[in-house]
This record gives structure tokens, C-alpha cells and sequence, in this order.
């Protein structure tokens, strides 16, 4: 690409920036979310687990900036510090599920065959069985915990990512350059690793960010039923099913609260994922 025409690509990209307000909004969000995951110790007025039993279901005060749970813990502090563990899960799962669905999908687009044929139908037999009770059967084998549902989403999720790396493999290996590659005798794991993923990478990362949504939804579910985190923690999902009791008796904060925040960051993460896989296939 020549250095006129890297810079008209670079000054359209500008303009849809600028052009698209609720992108640009969404990414500064998800900055400010990022951000207080880092710092939420030092912005917490108060620890997470401290209970007041004077202040029960408090209203919204200067004391308090969004009111008190079922046991006085402030809600302020517990939504700052839950940000962080509410993020980690997913980027976890992600990670893990990144590492053996992209591995799977890869090799099954670059052997073909019997391998692709195998490879496709246990990825089938992973669809056709409910995401959500293969993670329950494995929470009931290993226990529950925020780790055993990070590891067991992870394991849901990479046949998804399997299937979506594989269409995508197919289509890049058919390029020129890997023939080119292979006819210098450059190794498959090589060509493979060191020149297809690369190329891949824009648009498995479009798709990611939109899984790293789901995956945060999943996570908060979890916690819900009881499956992932456990008190006193101030993961978001878990303060939604701690919360629902003050709900009957009109204090709905509690839930609202940590409800929103996943709202919110879920909405976001659509919003970027969706713009920048569009925006990284057009540069493709």
C-alpha cells in the first residue's frame, strides 16, 4: 500500500470516527471500566465485605452514594470492586477458550480430510449438547467456584470459536502466499502459526470482543444460580441474586445497580465488537 494511500485510509477512519458517535462513546465507556477495575481500591470509600447493620437497605446518602444491601455493605464500593472480578472472568474464559478453539479450527482447515471430518463432529456433539447444562455437569463433578465456571465456560465456548476459526482458516489458506510458502518448504506449523494466524487475527479479534460480552453474561448467570462466585464476593451477578430479596420490600438498588452496570458494559462491548470487525475487514 502506498504511503497516499495509507494516509486517505487513515483520514476515512477518522471521519467514521467521528461519524460514529455511539462507537466512540462505547469505547470511552469501556475505557472508564477498564480503568476503575485498575484503581477501584483506591476509589472504594469503603471495603466491599463491611457490614453495618445500622444502615440496612440504606437509601442513597452522602455516606452512601448508592445505598446498602441486605447488610449494610455500601453498594458504591461493592459495584467498584466487583468491576474487576466481573472483567477478569471473562477475559479469562476467553482466553482459554481462544487457545483450544483456534487450535482446533486451525488444524482442522489445514490436514482437511478425515482430521476436518472428526474434528467437525465433535465440535457437533458439543453444539447439539445444552452449553448451559455441560457447564452445570461439570460444576457438579469439580464443585462450584468462580474458576470452575470460568474453566467449564471455556470448554463451551471453544467449539464455537473452533467453527468460526475454521471457516475463516479455509478461506486464507486458499491465498497464494501459502502455496508460495510451501513450495520454499517452509514447515506446516510454520506457515500455519507464523503466517495464516497472523492474518487472521483481524477478524478472530471483531469476533472476540463480542464473545467477551456473552462470556461476561454467561459468568453473572452463573453466579445468580449459585454455580460461580460465592460470598462475599461483589461480582455483579452475585449482587443481582443477593440483592432480588430487597425487591419485595421496594428496594430495588441492590439489584438494580450491579443489573445495569452488566447491561451496560454488555451493550458496550456489542457496540465495539460489531464496529471494529467491520472496520478491521475492511482493511483486510
Amino acid at each position: 500500500m502506498t504511503t497516499t494511500a495509507t494516509g486517505a485510509l487513515l483520514r476515512r477512519d477518522g471521519l467514521a470516527r467521528r461519524r460514529d458517535p455511539l462507537y466512540a462513546v462505547s469505547l470511552a465507556f469501556l475505557g472508564l471500566v477498564v480503568l476503575v477495575a485498575a484503581f477501584a481500591p483506591l476509589l472504594a470509600p469503603y471495603p466491599p465485605d463491611a457490614i453495618d447493620f445500622t444502615a440496612i437497605w440504606g437509601s442513597p446518602s452522602p455516606a452512601h452514594l448508592l445505598g446498602t444491601d441486605q447488610l449494610g455493605r455500601d453498594l458504591f464500593s461493592r459495584l467498584l470492586l466487583g468491576t474487576r472480578e466481573s472483567l477478569i472472568g471473562p477475559l479469562a474464559l476467553l482466553a482459554g477458550a481462544t487457545v483450544i478453539g483456534v487450535a482446533i479450527g486451525l488444524v482442522a482447515a489445514w490436514n482437511g480430510g478425515w482430521v476436518d471430518v472428526l474434528l467437525a463432529r465433535i465440535t457437533d456433539v458439543m453444539f447439539a449438547f445444552p452449553g448451559l447444562l455441560f457447564v452445570v455437569l461439570v460444576i457438579a463433578v469439580f464443585g462450584k467456584g468462580p474458576w470452575t465456571a470460568v474453566v467449564a465456560l471455556a470448554l463451551a465456548y471453544a467449539p464455537v470459536i473452533a467453527k468460526f476459526t475454521r471457516s475463516i482458516a479455509l478461506s486464507e489458506l486458499a491465498r497464494p502466499y501459502v502455496d508460495a510458502y510451501r513450495v520454499q518448504g517452509a514447515s506446516a506449523v510454520h506457515i500455519a502459526v507464523r503466517r495464516v494466524l497472523p492474518n487472521m487475527t483481524p477478524a478472530l479479534l471483531g469476533y472476540l470482543v463480542v464473545l467477551f460480552g456473552e462470556g461476561l453474561m454467561s459468568l453473572a448467570t452463573l453466579s445468580y444460580l449459585g454455580f460461580g462466585a460465592q460470598p462475599p464476593s461483589s461480582e455483579w451477578g452475585l449482587m443481582v441474586q443477593e440483592g432480588q430479596d430487597g425487591i419485595v420490600l421496594g428496594h430495588f438498588a441492590p439489584t438494580l445497580v450491579p443489573g445495569l452496570a452488566i447491561a451496560a458494559v454488555v451493550v458496550a462491548v456489542n457496540i465495539v465488537g460489531v464496529r471494529l470487525s467491520e472496520r478491521l475487514g475492511a482493511r483486510a
